[in-house]
C-alpha cells in the first residue's frame, strides 16, 4: 500500500517499537497443554506408516514447531511442508532452507494448498524418501501410508484435499477451517493417489508441552494456532500492529482513514471503533447520579483489525526474521 507523501514522511520519522513488551504475559494459559492423547494415538499408528509429512506455517518456518514430533516419530522418513506461502515473505527462502538444513531438515517444500501451488512435488518426494528407507514389515505392501502431522491450523486437512484434487480429481475428504481444532482425532486412511497407491492419515494439531518464548507464543497465536480470546484480542491486535509497522505495512492507515501510521494500539483501536460505529454505553457514577457515557468498544475494534489484516492483506510478512538473523526470541519461558 502507498501512503501519501505526508503520511510517508510521518511514518519514516516515527520511532517504532524495537521490541514488543512481553512482561506479564502468561503463555501457559494460552495453550491447552501438549495434547498427549493425540500424540500417543499417533505413536500407536506408526507401525502402519511409511513416511511423516509435517505441515507448518511458512510465516514462522523457524519457530513454533513441536519438537516432540521428531523425538517420538523420528524413525520414519520426514518431509516438512511449509504451507501458506502466499502469506509469507519468501525473499529469504534460500537462507530459510539453509537454516533448516543446519537443523537436519533436508526435505522441505513450500506450498499454497488453497491454490495447489507446489503440491504436485509432494507425492514424488514421498515416494523417493520411502524408497530409500527400510519399510520394515511393510515391504510386501504395495500401498503407501503417510501420516500428516503439525501444530493446529497450519493446513494439514487442506493439504490432503489439495492432493486429492491434484491426483484423484476429487473434492474434499476432510473438513477445513480458519481456526484451530477442526480435526480432533486420528482418522481412517484417506486415499490421495492411485499411482502410486497412497493413503494419508489426518491428525489433530498437537502443540509442544512448553512454548520456548512469549514472542514465539504470540507468533503462533497470530498465525491462528490458538483461539484469539485465549490470548486476548487487544493483545493480539497490538502484536499485529507492532509487526505491521516493523515490516512497513501501512495499509491500515488508508483502510481506517487514519491521519498517519501509529504505534499506539489504543489510539488505533479508538479510531477503528469510531469509524465503524463500534461503541458501547457505559454507566459512570458521578456526584449527581449515574451518567451514560459512550465509549469505544475496544475488543470489537480489535477483532475487526485482526480479521482485516492478519491474513496478509497488507502484503506478505515473515515473522521469523529475528531468528533468521541470529536474534533468538526474547523473554524465554522458564
Amino acid at each position: 500500500m502507498r501512503l501519501t507523501p505526508r503520511a510517508l514522511c510521518s511514518a519514516a520519522q516515527a520511532a517504532w517499537r524495537e521490541n514488543f513488551p512481553l512482561c506479564g504475559r502468561d503463555v501457559a494459559r494460552w495453550f491447552p497443554g501438549h495434547m498427549a492423547k493425540g500424540l500417543k494415538k499417533m505413536q500407536s499408528s506408526l507401525k502402519l506408516v511409511d513416511c511423516i509429512i509435517e505441515v507448518h506455517d511458512a510465516r514462522i518456518p523457524l519457530s513454533g514447531r513441536n519438537p516432540l514430533f521428531q523425538e517420538t516419530l523420528g524413525l520414519k522418513p520426514h518431509l516438512l511442508v511449509l504451507n501458506k506461502m502466499d502469506l509469507a515473505d519468501l525473499t529469504e527462502q534460500q537462507k530459510i532452507m539453509q537454516h533448516l538444513e543446519g537443523e537436519g531438515l533436508k526435505n522441505v517444500i513450500f506450498t499454497n494448498c488453497v491454490k495447489d501451488e507446489n503440491v504436485k512435488q509432494i507425492i514424488p518426494m514421498v515416494t523417493e524418501l520411502t524408497g530409500r528407507s527400510h519399510r520394515y514389515h511393510r515391504r510386501e505392501n504395495l500401498e503407501y501410508c503417510i501420516m500428516v502431522i503439525g501444530v493446529p491450523n497450519v493446513g494439514k486437512s487442506s493439504l490432503i484435499n489439495s492432493l486429492r484434487r491434484q491426483h484423484l480429481r476429487k473434492g474434499k475428504a476432510t473438513r477445513v477451517g480458519g481456526e484451530p481444532g477442526i480435526t480432533r482425532a486420528v482418522m481412517s486412511k484417506i486415499q490421495v493417489s492411485e499411482r502410486p497407491l497412497m493413503f494419508l492419515l489426518d491428525t489433530p494439531g498437537v502443540l509442544a508441552p512448553r512454548i520456548e518464548s512469549v514472542e514465539t507464543g504470540l507468533k503462533l497465536a497470530l498465525c491462528g494456532t490458538v483461539l484469539d480470546h485465549l490470548v486476548g484480542e487487544e493483545t493480539m491486535a497490538d502484536y499485529l500492529l507492532y509487526t505491521l509497522n516493523k515490516h512497513q505495512r501501512f495499509g491500515y492507515v488508508q483502510h481506517y482513514g487514519l491521519g498517519s501510521a501509529c504505534d499506539n494500539i489504543e489510539r488505533v483501536l479508538k479510531s477503528v471503533a469510531v469509524k465503524l460505529g463500534k461503541t458501547q454505553k457505559v454507566k459512570v457514577l458521578t456526584g449527581t447520579g449515574n451518567v451514560n457515557v459512550i465509549q469505544p468498544n475496544y475488543p470489537a475494534a480489535a477483532r475487526d483489525f485482526l480479521q482485516t489484516f492478519r491474513r496478509g492483506l497488507l502484503g506478505s510478512v515473515m515473522l521469523d526474521l529475528d531468528v533468521l538473523r541470529g536474534h533468538p526470541p526474547a523473554e524465554t519461558v522458564p
